[in-house]
């Protein structure tokens, strides 16, 4: 059994938290559903390893590198050993500059700020706790398959649906979906949790009420976990660029209902959890260099008129325009190389791939099918937001993930590079120390 220290901790960052965020503006003009919160999972056994997840649909790279700055000198935890994610949820104040949107400046802010502090309240409570209360770390798994779907479905006309279609338009999915779910669970000697993160692959779309901002479905099965546990608890998410819950009209499991599937499945995989395999604690950090991908301009043109006309007829004028000016700012910078990174945490037999996008789930499944470790888990919006990641398939299929803009903007083959360079990191750390597997000295 791998014994470690750990401790979570959660920052409120919706308006009646503002004293402790230092607020004096308010972000949130309507009224919200559950909490938005930034919350931290400190792992403490051969290094310091933290986990930020935050509600929000990404987290700007220019603000996950100064929070973990801050975190560092704050807490003495080595940048490369933080991990900061958004939740991804679509009813939030706005954090991107793309498709047409300006981010909520404060929102950013509180981002941050709420990083840190969650942070440091963890290793806080990691310090309280008794040097001899040492924690077990729990790993287990199940499957919750009916939240989400592929959603690039095949339509009667060509076309790869993206929503404003009816059931009758569509012919098949062009993809597969991941339907396992991972929980990482810190228990004290008494049983008790000190901290749950649970890792899932479908786009975090769905409130409960109409009228309000939410979290979504994930962040509310976050608050529900958290409330039977008592222990603060982090949603990780997975390979979900081409998984969601609805797709054409009137499809979908309701959000509420959605909530309460995640939370079963999560406490299925608790009833299921066992300690850790014996192993060392490593991280691996790589820059990953990619390119602005070459397109041909009428072509491009001509696919987004062409399905917004047809079936969101209403909004295709502004749509269109939309995607044309991303396509005028992308134009000259046709394969420009940029860099960000992949970084892989291995706790024992157990594996997080930090993965900076919304990952296909072909790509999701891939990997995980050539890890050598028996349990691997991906968390997309890793560190940095570059889009979509899209497999060789998905962009010959075309749809709107894989139209020209800074929403889909690396070459085509980024995804498949990427897997095989986490896949060399993978292999690195498991020849340093292959895992012992039970009943075997």
């Amino acid at each position: 059994m791998s014994h470690v220290r750990a401790a979570a901790a959660s920052v409120k960052l919706t308006d009646d938290n503002m004293a402790e965020l230092g607020g004096q503006t308010k972000v949130f003009g309507q009224p919200w559903e559950g909490e938005f919160r930034a919350c931290a999972l400190v792992i403490d056994a051969d290094e310091r390893i933290c986990l930020v997840s935050l509600d929000s649909l990404i987290v700007p790279a220019h603000v996950v590198k100064s929070a973990a700055e801050r975190i560092t000198v704050a807490t003495g935890i080595p940048e490369d050993n933080i991990l900061i994610c958004a939740t991804h949820t679509h009813r939030g104040p706005c954090p991107i500059d793309y498709l047409g949107c300006q981010p909520n400046v404060e929102f950013l802010r509180r981002l941050e700020e709420g990083s840190v502090r969650a942070a440091v309240k963890a290793v806080a409570a990691l310090g309280e706790a008794r040097s001899d209360a040492k924690t077990a770390l729990l790993y287990g798994q199940s499957q919750e398959a009916t939240v989400g779907r592929n959603s690039r479905l095949l339509l009667n006309d060509g076309t790869i649906g993206w929503y404003g279609y009816e059931e009758k338009d569509t012919v098949r999915p062009t993809g597969p979906y991941d339907p396992d779910l991972y929980v990482l669970a810190v228990r004290r000697p008494n049983g008790e949790y000190d901290g749950l993160a649970f890792n899932h692959s479908v786009h975090n779309i769905g409130r409960v009420r109409e009228d309000c901002m939410s979290p979504c479905f994930y962040g509310l099965a976050a608050l529900e976990i958290e409330r039977r546990h008592s222990a603060t608890t982090l949603f990780l998410p997975g390979a979900f660029g081409s998984t969601h819950n609805i797709t054409f009209n009137d499809s979908g499991v309701s959000s509420a209902e959605c909530v309460r599937r995640v939370v079963d499945a999560v406490e299925e995989a608790l009833s299921r959890a066992q300690p850790a395999l014996p192993g060392p604690v490593k991280v691996l950090n790589r820059p990953f260099t990619y390119h602005l991908r070459h397109f041909d301009e009428a072509k491009e043109a001509a696919a987004v008129k062409f399905y917004m006309e047809k079936y969101v007829p209403q909004s295709a004028a502004g749509q269109i325009d939309v995607f044309r000016k991303m396509r005028e700012e992308m134009a000259p910078r046709q394969g420009e190389a940029r860099q960000t990174r992949l970084q892989v945490i291995r706790l024992g037999d157990i594996v997080f791939v930090g993965i900076p996008g919304e990952l296909f789930a072909r790509l999701g499944l891939e990997l995980r099918r050539r890890s050598p470790f028996r349990n691997t888990c991906i968390i997309g919006l890793a560190n940095e937001e570059i889009g979509y990641i899209p497999d060789r398939k998905a962009y010959a299929d075309g749809g709107y993930q894989t139209w020209v803009g800074w929403h889909s903007m690396l070459e085509v083959g980024t995804g498949e590079a990427m897997v095989d360079q986490a896949m060399a990191m993978l292999n690195e750390l498991y020849d340093a120390a292959p895992p012992k597997r039970r009943g075997t000295v």
